[in-house]
């Protein structure tokens, strides 16, 4: 038998087991993360130094500001970053585009902070159309062909929109640019409908937005759009696939509303655009295409209004000019009363010899008629003969006072003629004053104040609105011409206009003949 262990042997092999079985012994060696990453960044660009890789084209958007440039490469199956240094991008014979399929030469590195590989490009040519690309063009050639990019249907975008309707997301920037824009150049209503602008669902999304506005009744309790604005910030031709859809071109294309296309910045294209009526290359130039700046035009309303007032200046003044030659044409008032005042003078000499011709004549016709009367005749005649001479005899009883009466007559007028003014002056200054005194009283001085004639189809004047019946035929005469009008019957609207008062009769009294 062997001798048993000691004691201390015993414990210190029960605690190495221990130790054992918690904590397993291991001669690997810890590193640190930047370690292992600087570690894979020399194995790749030691084993891939040169390499040629072809890929299409995705995400590029120019020279960065650093000027390198960054996008992708990719195929059906997996999609690698590029890069382009500064210092490269000179060299190179073919500048990068998207879309395009392409043979990068260069050499692959990592970019340890975001634990990614990219290829460091340093000569790119090109490989042919991209799938994607040629499948644009294949849709494209397509929609072309159904007529869906015809100008004929493209229609004019309103120049002052009332409301407009943005299709975009709400929550991008695209949309604080489009509302910022507009504020600023004309506010107006904008209705926003808020979309996906990339993934699956964004397609049906846009196009279900195109629809709804195109639903809206005009007069229904939300105001139906004058002008459609699809937007979507920049992206690769994957992000903006969603607007290169059949879905989409249609549902723009078959809009009854104008559409603006503001898909991306300026280098991108999609189908979009070109069903759209307009193609702005940012949504930014989209919101300035929509309204105008106000300001510019109350400049424009001012300028015309200017112009306007230079107008009717020199065209009155022209009037004026025409006038005056035209005054010239005419005789002077002097000469247009030179004959009726000599007529007047020759008349006023006639007058006074005709008056005094006429008592001459009655006086002989007296005398003639005494002496054929004689005492023996009126003895020969009958009784009944006798009582008429008697009334006749007391009627020549008082001829002598009748004569003596048209003897004073005849005296006054001669008198009142010796008052008649005796030179031309003096008589054209009466006619002058009975001519103003005419044109005050006359009708054409009333229709001049802005009063009217009304005449009913006979040529009457119309007094009272009683004696006209519904569907008679009325002239209405103002100052510069006559107008034709039709009674309704029915009362205009506004305060009742009293009728004016009847003028007092400025005709001569009866039986008295007027001097001019």
């Amino acid at each position: 038998m062997g001798a048993a262990p000691r004691p201390d042997l015993t414990a210190a092999f029960v605690w190495l087991t221990k130790t054992m079985m918690t904590q397993p012994l291991t001669n690997a060696a810890e590193f640190t993360v930047s370690e292992i990453a600087q570690a894979l960044k020399r194995t790749v660009e030691d084993e891939f130094a040169h390499v040629r890789v072809r890929g299409e084209i995705s995400g590029f958007r120019g020279q960065h500001s650093s000027g390198h440039a960054y996008f992708t490469l990719k195929d059906e199956g997996a999609v690698i970053d590029a890069v382009v240094w500064k210092g490269s991008w000179g060299r190179l014979t073919f500048k990068p585009e998207e879309g395009l399929e392409v043979i990068a030469t260069g050499r692959l590195t990592t970019y340890p902070k975001s634990s990614k590989y990219q290829i460091v490009i340093e000569q790119i040519e090109p490989a042919g159309a991209g799938a994607l690309m040629a499948l644009i063009e294949e849709r494209r050639k397509k929609l072309a062909a159904e007529g869906l990019f015809a100008l004929e249907r493209k229609r004019a975008i309103p120049a002052l929109p009332r409301v407009i309707g943005v299709i975009t997301s709400p929550t991008g920037a695209v949309i604080r640019d489009i509302l910022h824009r507009i504020a600023d150049r004309f506010p107006s209503h904008v209705l926003v409908w808020p979309v996906r602008v990339q993934g699956e669902t964004a397609a049906g999304e846009v196009a279900a937005a195109l629809a709804g506005f195109n639903s809206f009744a005009v007069d229904g309790p939300i105001p139906r759009p004058d002008l459609l604005i699809v937007a979507r910030g920049g992206g690769s031709i994957e992000d903006l696939w969603a607007f290169n859809e059949e879905i989409v071109v249609r549902a723009v294309a078959g809009s009854s509303i104008p559409v603006i296309s503001a898909i991306g910045h300026e280098t991108d294209t999609t189908l979009c655009d070109f069903a759209a009526d307009f193609r702005a290359p940012t949504p930014t130039a989209a919101a300035e295409r929509a309204v105008p700046v106000r300001l510019d035009l109350l400049n424009r309303l001012d300028g015309h209004h200017k112009r306007l007032l230079n107008i009717i200046r020199a065209d009155v003044a022209s009037g004026r000019e025409r006038f005056t030659s035209a005054a010239r044409v005419f005789p002077t008032p002097e000469a247009l009363l030179a004959g009726p005042a000599q007529d007047l003078d020759a008349l006023s000499v006639d007058l006074s010899r005709g008056l005094e011709a006429l008592a001459n004549k009655k006086r002989h016709a007296f005398t003639g008629a005494a002496s054929r009367l004689s005492p023996s005749l009126l003895r020969r005649l009958p009784g009944g003969l006798r009582e008429k001479l008697t009334r006749w005899s007391d009627r020549l009883s008082d001829f002598p006072a009748t004569i003596t009466e048209r003897r004073q007559t005849l005296t006054r007028a001669a008198e009142r003629l010796d008052g008649f003014p005796a030179t031309l002056a003096e008589r054209r200054q009466r006619l002058d004053a009975v001519a103003r005194l005419l044109k005050s009283l006359s009708y054409q001085a009333v229709l001049d104040r802005g009063f009217a004639i009304v005449r009913d189809a006979a040529g009457r004047i119309v007094r009272s609105p009683a004696d006209v019946a519904k569907g008679d035929v009325l002239e209405i005469m103002l100052a510069e011409g006559a107008i034709p009008a039709l009674a309704t019957g029915e009362t205009p609207p506004g305060p009742p206009v009293s009728a004016p008062r009847p003028a007092a009769s400025r005709d001569p009294k009866p039986g008295q003949d007027s001097l001019f």
